[in-house]
Parts: structure tokens; C-alpha cells; sequence
């Protein structure tokens, strides 16, 4: 079973709506997925809840029951489980990332949402993961993504190659529980649901 953790310690950098996102494509690839919403405000539940399809499963719960969640997933058969976690760094973000095989940490190319990289960098060091860094809501034209990635590796991170644009379909989609990819399969955010 394979574990995506989505961490950051910015709220608004995007891992609800990565996670759905990666979640229901990885699903849509034949993969039974499961999400797990570890934010007590239950964003991606709540959008999954919307679906006409019952697909991907996904269930919301306590940080500290995660590891249980897991054995069972686990048990169950999932191939690929995707954790997304609430807007802080504690210790539920440390454990998402514990559990992990993969950390990816949306962050805007702010100067605000950089600067808040370091502490979603330490965590990922008191877990032993590298994270993944995924440039999100990037506007169409301008330096800062360029900027971002120097930043992020002078800091010791490594970002994604693909970075994601700020798009009406990410939003929109979420209408009725889906992915941009599912209401526009051609669009250019249909072409960036899956970023690493």
C-alpha cells in the first residue's frame, strides 16, 4: 500500500484540493484508493460527499487513530491511501508524514507561504521524509515560480517539476464532488491533477 501525505503548516496552499484531486485520479487509474481526512473541518470528506460515484472512499478521523486506520486499509486491500491533514504543524502532520511514503507540500510562490515552509521542513525531518514540494495557484506569466524553486532549494527542498496554475476547474469541479480532469479531461488543469 502506498501513502501520500499532504502537509503543510500554511492553510490555503492547496492539499485539499490536491488530495482529492490525486485521490480520484489514482482511483480513475484502476487503483482502490482511499482517503483519509485528518482536518477536523473535513474539507475533502465534505466534497467527496458529492459525488455521484462511490469512489473513492474516503472516511474522516482522528489523527491519533491513524495508524489503526491504516493497518485496516491496509487489511482491506488499498493500494494507494491519501492522508489530508489540517493547516498546522503538530503532532497529526507528524504522524501523517511517519506514515508516509511520499510528502508532498503544496505551497503558493509567495514570499508568505515560503517563509512558512520551514516548520512543514522540520517535521518532515523529525519523520525521516523528504518532502515534495508542489508550486500551486502559480499565475500564467511571471518569475515567481523561477524565484520559488531557488528559494525552496536554498533551504534544502526540492520542488516538483510540474507546478500547478491557479485555475477556475480546480474550484469549480468541487461543485458536485469532482476533479477538473473529470469536467474537462482536455483542459490545462486536467493536465496537472497529477503532479508528481
Amino acid at each position: 500500500m502506498f501513502t501520500i501525505a499532504l502537509v503543510c503548516q500554511k492553510g490555503g496552499a492547496g492539499k485539499t484540493t490536491l488530495a482529492v484531486h490525486i485521490a480520484i485520479e489514482t482511483d480513475r487509474k484502476g487503483l482502490r484508493t482511499l482517503l483519509i481526512d485528518l482536518d477536523a473541518q473535513a474539507s475533502a470528506s465534505k466534497i467527496l460527499d458529492r459525488r455521484s460515484e462511490s469512489t473513492p472512499d474516503f472516511v474522516t478521523e482522528q489523527p491519533g487513530r491513524l495508524e489503526a486506520t491504516l493497518q485496516k486499509a491496509a487489511t482491506e486491500g488499498y493500494d494507494v491511501v491519501i492522508l489530508d491533514t489540517a493547516p498546522q504543524a503538530d503532532q497529526a502532520a507528524l504522524r501523517a508524514a511517519r506514515a508516509a511514503n511520499l510528502v508532498l507540500v503544496p505551497v503558493r510562490p509567495s514570499i508568505v507561504d515560503i517563509d512558512a515552509i520551514q516548520t512543514t521542513m522540520d517535521i518532515c525531518a523529525l519523520a525521516k521524509r523528504e518532502p515534495l514540494f508542489i508550486l500551486n495557484a502559480v499565475a500564467p506569466q511571471g518569475r515567481e515560480v523561477v524565484e520559488a524553486r531557488e528559494v525552496i532549494a536554498e533551504r534544502g527542498g526540492r520542488a516538483a517539476a510540474t507546478s500547478l496554475g491557479d485555475r477556475k476547474a480546480f474550484r469549480v469541479a468541487f461543485n458536485d464532488g469532482r476533479a477538473a480532469q473529470e469536467i474537462d479531461p482536455r483542459s490545462k488543469a486536467a493536465a496537472r491533477s497529477w503532479p508528481c
